[in-house]
This record gives C-alpha cells, sequence and structure tokens, in this order.
C-alpha cells in the first residue's frame, strides 16, 4: 500500500474517531467546543487534505500571502480575523518564545507562523505525537514573506512535543536544509 494512501486511511480514522467523540459528547448534552473543533478540523476534503482554520489580524498582509501559499497546495482555508490572537495561542499552547504573526489549526495540530505548507503536508503524513509546528518571528523568504530578489534567510521549522519542548523538524533556506516532503 502507498504512503499516500497509508496517510489518507489514518486522516480518515482520525476523522472518525474525533467525529464519534463530538457525537458522544453532543449526546452527553456538553457540547463541548474544543471536541466540536477537533471534529471539524479532521473532516477530509476531497483532495485527501483536512481543512485549515487560521486565525490572523485582520491588517496582516503577510499572513494572507501564507493563506494564498496553503490553497496553491491543495489546503481548503478558512480565516477568522481577530483583533487579539493571544487567547487562541494559550488555547492550542503555543510555547513561550514561538510565536508568529498566525496561528492555524488543522487535524488536531497547530501550525504557529509562516510554515511551509510541504511541511504541514509531511506532519498529516507522519502524524507524530505533538502539538504541532512553530516558525517563531517572520523569517524573510518563508512562505507569506518572500522578497522580490528571491532571499531566503535560513530557518527551521520545530516540532512541538505534547510537553511543549521543541526540536527541529526541517531546515530551509541553507545549505543544510532538509527535503520537506513525505
Amino acid at each position: 500500500m502507498s504512503h499516500n494512501r497509508i496517510a489518507l486511511i489514518t486522516i480518515l480514522l482520525a476523522s472518525m474517531s474525533a467525529i464519534t467523540a463530538c457525537v458522544q459528547a453532543t449526546d452527553a448534552g456538553s457540547a463541548h467546543t474544543d471536541t466540536a473543533a477537533a471534529a471539524a478540523a479532521v473532516v477530509v476534503a476531497a483532495n485527501g487534505l483536512p481543512p485549515v482554520v487560521v486565525h490572523k489580524s485582520p491588517s496582516c498582509g503577510c499572513c494572507t500571502h501564507w493563506v494564498d501559499h496553503l490553497r496553491q497546495s491543495g489546503f481548503e482555508v478558512t480565516v477568522r480575523d481577530v483583533d487579539n490572537l493571544d487567547p487562541v495561542k494559550t488555547r492550542v499552547g503555543i510555547p513561550p518564545g514561538k510565536g508568529s504573526c498566525h496561528t492555524a489549526e488543522v487535524a488536531g495540530y497547530f501550525v504557529e507562523g509562516h510554515v511551509p505548507a510541504t511541511d504541514i503536508k509531511r506532519l498529516l503524513a507522519e502524524r507524530p505525537d505533538a502539538r504541532g509546528l512553530a516558525l517563531p518571528g517572520m523569517p524573510l523568504g518563508s512562505p507569506g514573506m518572500e522578497v522580490p530578489d528571491g532571499t531566503v534567510q535560513p530557518y527551521a521549522v520545530e516540532l512541538v512535543a505534547r510537553d511543549g519542548t521543541t526540536g527541529v523538524f526541517s531546515r530551509h533556506g541553507g545549505e543544510d536544509a532538509e527535503a520537506t516532503s513525505p
């Protein structure tokens, strides 16, 4: 069985599990919004990718460019413009010092900052036991932060473990950049 089929089956099983949990919570009379959000986040689109919800400032142009990057990479994206991102970052568990200008949620993971779509697809294919991916700051040349001369400041996307610790998931823009395709 191909790697892509295994990833799709894994995502479908996670979808069924989250939807079942949501229905059980609703049947019990406690329509818990986090459970409902998790169920909604793992519904798989026709192209095999789960939808992404992006929380961003209404005035942020680079966030809009990052959303365009995700859409061009096959993701269905819902944008939620909010004036204060702190409650979202706290709810999903962004560790101190790992923040950026927008926070996304996809299939039970968070994606903080200008993370390339290839890294998100790898995360979804590998399904590590983690909170999500973070790209602190706004590195020049990352998706949404492109410049006309094509300069890419070397940067590392970090995998955030359940306990909040981080490790390098991928590197971009340098000689030591790792391949990020699944």
